[in-house]
């Protein structure tokens, strides 16, 4: 059932383009940001996430080349962003970051399985969980390499 919400808030996400503009144009309160425990609570969210991506199978590939630490400090910057906190978020924009990467919708979807299993650990409530989601699901389409991107040589 939690599975099946995480899938359905990220096709609402890749169907409603205009979703992306309006979570980065609409300010948030902070209660989002307080609910993944401020500042300290997003570091250990994305230690413990972090660990976990490299231990996935599917998805360490991804991640063991890149710089941990850059993309742990990024991911903390752009939860607290969105969450309503003090940060801005200051790393490239997302097509830029991942263009190239080859990243298919199963890679995207065992990233954010994993990104569930670190908020449970984390014990961030589900209600909280699904929102945080529903800010980041529509960058799957700047994230995902489309198939024709993907089949040209």
């Amino acid at each position: 059932m939690k599975k099946t919400l995480i899938c359905l808030a990220l096709a609402a996400g890749s169907l409603l383009p205009a979703a992306a503009a309006l979570a980065q144009s609409t300010p948030h309160n902070d209660q989002l940001y307080k609910a993944f425990g401020e500042k300290p609570g997003l570091v250990a969210l994305m230690d413990d996430f972090m660990v976990r991506l490299l231990a996935d199978p599917r998805t360490g590939p991804h991640f063991q080349p890149a710089n941990q630490q850059r993309v742990k400090e990024q991911l903390v910057e752009q939860f607290c962003a969105l969450g309503g906190g003090p940060c801005v978020y200051k790393g490239a924009d997302m097509k830029s970051a991942h263009a190239n990467l080859d990243i298919k919708k199963s890679d995207f979807h065992a990233l954010v399985e994993v990104l569930q299993q670190s908020m449970d650990a984390r014990g961030i409530p589900f209600r909280k969980q699904n929102e945080m989601l529903a800010l980041l699901a529509p960058m799957n389409r700047d994230i995902i390499t489309p198939p024709e991107s993907a089949a040209r040589p």
